[in-house]
């Protein structure tokens, strides 16, 4: 059986790290098996669905480089929707219901105060034809709720949780279908799961309920559940899920200078003790991908620890996969000098700034511009050598250690720190360095 999972986001926001972390888990679970991973647009909310967020959605994920294997939207599939309905409806599955939102909560009030679970009586089971014909009279519209089968105790193996059992009687009859004829999140997403065949379903654990429910619609439309995972949510660095970390969009991490391989790394990992391994490539993550590793802690996000993951996938990054962000003129001898630098490839530029000029060197003692006007004179005859250089100078002034490396890289570059001077002087040029430590020397 070919695995196939899907990713299904609404279309009303821009998607945030826990978005693509489902997406990323999915993906990586189908690229493991050799299977297909399907992309499902969940825009039966026409009022808050919009085709911007739909185009965002696909680019978030090309610029993850996660391609779906195919595309669906839910607004195109509302003739299967009504076909399967009515399967439901000829089956005695699905009834009519009326109460407004304030009666249901005053139920719900009233089972609480009994120390009863707040559940939905099914009063509306009650209801004669000639009630439900009175009511259409007065223009009263009803809403449609699932019938849950009570005598059906549900049970599935979970992928992460292990078993799970739940019991129907003490769960309430979901609506599935408002009154103006528009549909809930629960049954569509059942119809497609079955039409699309979808043998994987892998999302949060706050889905765990739905879950319940749903094997029992996929059970009433004559079908096999798929095998369930609920993973648990992300969470921040302070142990719950912040405003931030809810909203951080893909959008904001570009911003930061963050690369989508460091993503991957990092949220390919989060939620197992396995550790995060920048070496990996993303064919070596999805054939170690296993849904087994996964515990049930709160997953932590911890934008720090993304910042150095992606540090490292800079230090990794081959010329061609970065030439495209740096700036212009900097070469491949340029980005090997400067890359182990980087926490960003953004602070390329800087670097390469310092290489083309112009830079402020700090002021110096007296001994040491003596000294850099020597080392200025040295260059006609050592080049743009750095090893070649320091030998000679070591030699005609005794320096060695940080009183002869110091200084130099000080009027070269301007800074105390930075990439091997032995790749960088080359880059900036003998006559630029000439240059530079002469007007060092004052």
């Amino acid at each position: 059986m070919t695995v196939i999972t899907r990713f299904a986001p609404s279309p009303t926001g821009q998607l945030h790290v826990g978005n693509i972390r489902t997406a990323l888990h999915n993906w990586l679970l189908a690229r493991h098996a050799g299977g297909r991973f399907m992309l499902r647009i969940d825009d039966t909310d026409a009022e808050r669905s919009h085709e911007d967020y739909v185009e965002a959605i696909r680019a978030d994920l090309a610029w993850l480089g996660i391609v779906p294997d195919g595309e669906e939207r839910q607004s195109l599939r509302f003739d299967l929707y009504e076909r399967e309905f009515q399967r439901l409806v000829a089956a005695g599955r699905v009834y009519r219901c009326y109460e407004t939102a304030q009666e249901l909560d005053l139920k719900r009030k009233v089972l609480l105060g009994r120390g009863l679970p707040p559940i939905y009586d099914r009063a509306a089971l009650n209801l004669t034809e000639a009630d439900h014909a009175a009511k259409a009279e007065a223009g009263e519209k009803p809403h449609w709720r699932f019938l849950l089968n009570r005598d059906e105790a549900i049970a599935w193996q979970d992928g992460i949780r292990g078993p799970q059992h739940f019991d129907p009687a003490q769960m309430s009859d979901p609506v599935i279908r408002r009154a103006d004829g528009s549909w809930l999140y629960m049954l569509p997403s059942v119809i497609d799961d079955i039409d699309m065949g979808v043998t994987d379903v892998l999302r949060g654990e706050d889905h765990v309920s739905n879950t319940a429910t749903q094997i029992q619609m996929f059970t009433a439309l004559g079908a096999q559940p798929p095998r369930f995972a609920h993973e648990a949510l992300l969470v921040g660095t302070e142990g719950k899920l912040s405003k931030r970390l809810g909203s951080l969009g893909l959008s904001a991490l570009r911003d930061e200078g963050i690369e989508p391989e460091a993503l991957i790394a990092l949220l390919a990992r989060l939620g197992t003790s396995d550790p995060v391994d920048p070496a990996l490539d993303v064919d070596q993550i999805a054939a170690s991908f296993d849904l087994s590793r996964f515990g049930r802690a709160p997953a932590r996000f911890d934008e720090a620890e993304l910042h150095r993951v992606n540090a490292a996938i800079v230090h990794r990054l081959p010329y061609a996969r970065a030439v495209h962000l740096l700036p212009p003129g900097m070469g491949e001898d340029a980005w090997e000098a400067i890359r182990p630098n980087l926490e960003h490839i953004g602070e390329a530029a800087d670097w390469w700034q310092v290489v083309t000029g112009p830079i402020t060197a700090p002021p110096q003692e007296q001994a040491e511009r003596e000294f850099l006007a020597e080392a200025a004179a040295a260059l006609e005859t050592t080049g743009a050598d750095w090893a070649a250089l320091t030998a000679a100078l070591k030699e005609s002034t005794g320096r060695k250690g940080k009183a002869l490396f110091l200084p130099l890289r000080q009027a070269l570059t301007g800074r105390d720190h930075g990439p091997d001077m032995s790749a960088l002087l080359p880059l900036i040029g003998k006559d630029a360095a000439k240059a530079r430590l002469a007007a060092a020397a004052g």
